[in-house]
Formats: C-alpha cells, structure tokens, sequence
C-alpha cells in the first residue's frame, strides 16, 4: 500500500460513494487507474465492505468507531463540574457515574483515532480527567 492507496481511502472513508473518475481527480490518476487500485483493495482485504448506518446508534455521520473510556478525575475536579464541561462535546453519547478504580464511563462515537486523541486530550486539558483508559468496540 503506498500513498495514493492511503489517499483513496481516507476519500471512501469520508464518501464512499465517491466515483472512481472523481477519486481520481482528487488523487491524480485516471479512472481506469483508481478503480484497478480500489478493487485491489478489496481484494487485499483492506477494504472490507461498503456499509449504511442510520439511527441514534450510527457512529458519526460518516461512520467511524465506538469507544469506551473510564475516567478518573483529578483532585479539585467533581461529578458537577465534570458533567458541566463535558456537556457540549457531541462526540460523547452517554455518560455513567461508576463504582471502582475510575469515576466515570464515556461512550463516544468519533471519526478516526486522530479524533480520539483530540477526544481525550481535550478530556484531561478541559474537563478535569486526570487518567482515562479507552476501549474501542470491535462490533455491537
């Protein structure tokens, strides 16, 4: 896989229903040249399937993952202040106060893991987490 590879698929992963004529437009090949590379993919494995998700439970409008993340506060942080600052962060679906070694639970749906890492350092800069551990949802 080389970058034009990288390239057309970070494409389908915002629009998969790009065309090959303007996936190659936007990465500087021809058609022909696109949709070989695109069907190479597939049959590689690395593209895996082309999917609908709808409903309150999509993971983003593009699609995305699902992840868990269990928060334990910093010293001068509580449930309030924490609920206040978390509130407008839209990535995150739900939130549960929790017994045990961490004080919250955090489902979130983001994009990418570069919008995970922007996730959860925003949760320690803003939001008083001082540790956080994440686990990503393989399937539901």
């Amino acid at each position: 896989m080389d970058s034009q590879d990288e390239k057309i698929l970070g494409l389908l992963q915002e629009n998969a229903r790009r065309s090959f004529s303007e996936l190659g437009r936007m990465v500087g090949l021809s058609t022909n040249a696109t949709a070989a590379r695109v069907r190479r993919l597939e049959a590689e494995g690395i593209i895996l399937g082309y999917t609908v998700l709808t409903g309150k439970d999509a993971p983003g409008p593009r699609g995305g993952l699902e992840v868990f993340i269990d928060v334990r506060f910093d010293s001068v942080t509580d449930d309030e202040t924490f609920t206040t600052s978390i509130a407008p962060l839209e990535q995150i679906v739900d939130a549960v106060h929790v017994t045990g070694p961490y004080d919250y639970l955090l489902r979130a749906h983001v994009r990418d893991t570069a919008a995970l890492d922007q996730l959860l350092r925003r949760l320690k800069r803003d939001c008083g987490a001082a540790q956080t551990q994440t686990r990503v949802a393989l399937r539901s």
